[in-house]
């Protein structure tokens, strides 16, 4: 098939089993679309899924998986030149690219091909903002845009770096569209109802916490992250490095990461529903077909 293949949905749909099972059935590799499985000892608070990788006993490649270490900026801009080379080479295999994640950004800079430029650095700028205070640099990002990320607000050469990128896109009017990306796509999506993707959530947090997410961040601090830079790394990492610093109790850890994490479902159903908007074809299918059901469904979309 000349079209890459994407597989999306929210967090806990069952994305990455279907797309190894496609991609052992049509002769494809998987390209991993997630903002945070690209970190090295970051599995369990990830959700990387390794196991799903195998199909009957056979180990499907994959990509853009533990290509980064704790502490390394990665970025939308690093993504799609990382993406373009895995499926370069993927191609060029003769092998069928199966894109599949979660990372709305991630997602729409290969679907809709966005010429993403590097941010340089701009040394004037800096200049400026190494004279100001802490609360003054907050001050000037906010009213750059709106700050989701605390962690651009942890340090000085992050909230200086922030406010540099920031600065650069306002200027640069808009993303414009790449004009040499000729791919064509098929974009399947997981559908599943709030309330089953809610209790999906839940199961598989328990399953992790059982499985020991605690001892995996416990070592990463261990290692010499700070936990301020964990809770970079998303909600797991935040909740769980709160509550073994004393912040939060079990039971409050847990209530507040299940909590947070059926709102970022939620907020990525959102993310999905305006790519649509903006011109991208899902074709959403029952994700409460079994994995062989919803992989056969694919794969006469693709004949």
């Amino acid at each position: 098939m000349d079209k890459l293949i994407t597989i999306l949905g929210p967090t806990a749909t069952g994305k990455t089993s279907v797309a190894a099972g496609l991609a052992a059935r049509i002769g494809g590799e998987v390209i991993s679309a997630d903002s945070r499985q690209v970190y090295r000892g970051m599995d369990l608070g990830t959700g990387k899924d390794l196991d799903d990788y195998i199909v009957d006993g056979k180990q499907l490649p994959y990509h853009l998986i533990d290509i980064a270490d704790p502490g390394e900026e990665y970025n939308v801009y690093r993504f799609q030149q990382d993406f373009y080379r895995a499926y370069k080479d993927i191609r060029e295999r003769g092998k069928q690219p199966i894109m599949c994640g979660g990372t709305g950004m991630y997602l729409e800079s290969v679907i809709l091909s966005y010429d993403l430029t590097e941010v340089p650095r701009n040394e004037e700028l800096r200049g400026e903002l190494e004279k100001l205070s802490d609360k003054e640099l907050i001050d000037r990002l906010q009213s750059l845009r709106e700050v989701h990320n605390v962690s651009d607000t942890l340090d000085i050469e992050r909230l200086i770096r922030a406010i540099e990128i920031s600065e650069f896109k306002n200027q640069k009017s808009k993303i414009i569209q790449h004009p040499t990306s000729n791919i064509q796509h098929l974009v399947i999506g997981i559908n599943l109802p709030r309330q089953e993707v809610r209790a999906r959530i839940t199961n598989r947090l328990k399953q992790r916490l059982d499985d020991g997410m605690l001892d995996e961040i416990k070592s990463l601090l261990a290692s010499g992250l700070k936990p301020e830079q964990l809770e970079f790394y998303g909600l797991e990492y935040k909740f769980l490095t709160q509550h073994i610093t004393g912040e939060l109790s079990y039971d409050e850890m847990f209530r507040l990461l299940n909590t947070a994490i059926h709102q970022f479902a939620k907020r990525q159903m959102t993310w999905f529903r305006r790519m649509e908007k903006k011109g991208v074809q899902i074709i959403w299918i029952d994700g409460k077909l079994p994995v062989a059901d919803k992989i056969e469904a694919i794969h006469q979309l693709t004949n």
